[in-house]
């Protein structure tokens, strides 16, 4: 993003920063500000791919959430949405793949801070050691996270998600047993890994192209609680509570701070995702396989060891 863009997009959020509260102050008074969930890869200070922010970058955005926004975790995202109360502007925060970078800055700061976060993971390149397919094919085959490193941010308190084994694009697989090994071979993978149950499935490039009907059907007969999409847009009060809709955690701070104080054009303009589900699993059902995550809370970790 250019200084001009950037700086034009400052103008607009100035503007708009009174009327956006205003119209925050009436949903707020009627339970239903819409809940925020942003997504993040990679923060590191070299070898940037297109999805790396700096730390400085990252810090921002932490100390902007924190200081106007309640972080919560994604299954209090949910019971918001399905029950209608939400008063005030929340915030839960993503990562996606699955970077070994993220342990030297990124995780030890939101532990640090007691912050609620949920961590994509994509099996096999966990696994075996192999950076992933996208950075390969750019010339930059950045490290993915180890075993290790994934059992000591779940052990630590980081609730660890799934994102396929191998970092799939479902638009393009017609076989339903390949869309069934990776996601519920992919959980599998993942809960051994960590000896915990795993709750949440994040589609990689999670545009609506990608979140077919198979494979929205095997992540919910896999037992998922829900999945997250990344084609920005907001978690509405009383919409689909299966569905967890993200944006990206844009190093451009402008563009962050205009998705967070509620883009009501942004929110026009959301992609219409349709889907079908068996009648098999109520959210009090979901919620009962999931006895170590009551609703509504905000989760809180312990210490970090590097």
């Amino acid at each position: 993003m250019n200084l001009i863009k950037s700086a034009l997009l400052g103008a607009r959020n100035c503007l708009c920063a009174s009327s956006r509260q205003q119209r925050l102050a009436q949903l707020a008074s009627t339970g239903e500000v819409p809940c925020s969930v942003a997504f993040y890869h990679r923060v590191a200070d070299t070898v940037a791919n297109g999805w790396t922010m700096s730390t400085q970058q990252f810090r921002e955005h932490i100390d902007y959430f924190q200081s106007r926004m309640t972080i919560v975790d994604l299954a209090e995202v949910q019971w918001r949405v399905r029950e209608g109360h939400s008063v005030d502007q929340s915030m839960s925060i993503t990562f996606d793949d699955g970077y070994a970078d993220n342990m030297d800055y990124a995780i030890p700061l939101l532990i640090e801070r007691d912050i609620p976060c949920t961590y994509f993971v994509t099996t096999q390149n966990v696994i075996n050691g192999k950076p992933f397919p996208h950075d390969r094919d750019a010339g930059q085959p950045l490290q993915p996270n180890t075993v290790a490193q994934i059992r000591e941010m779940s052990d630590a308190g980081i609730e660890i998600g799934c994102h396929t084994r191998r970092h799939i694009d479902f638009s393009n697989v017609h076989s339903i047993e390949h869309v069934r090994s990776e996601i519920i071979e992919a959980k599998d993978e993942l809960e051994q890994m960590i000896g915990r149950p795993v709750h949440y499935f994040a589609f990689p490039f999670g545009l609506p192209a990608q979140l077919t009907q198979a494979a929205i059907e095997i992540v919910h007969e896999a037992g998922f609680a829900g999945f997250c999409s990344a084609f920005g847009a907001y978690n509405h009060i009383g919409n689909d509570w299966f569905h967890i809709r993200r944006f990206h955690g844009d190093p451009e701070f402008e563009r962050l701070v205009n998705w967070c104080t509620y883009d009501t054009a942004k929110a026009r303009t959301e992609p219409r995702v349709q889907y079908f589900l068996p009648p098999a699993k109520s959210f009090e059902q979901t919620q009962a396989m999931m006895p170590s995550m009551p609703v509504p809370h905000i989760t809180t970790f312990g210490s970090f060891h590097a």
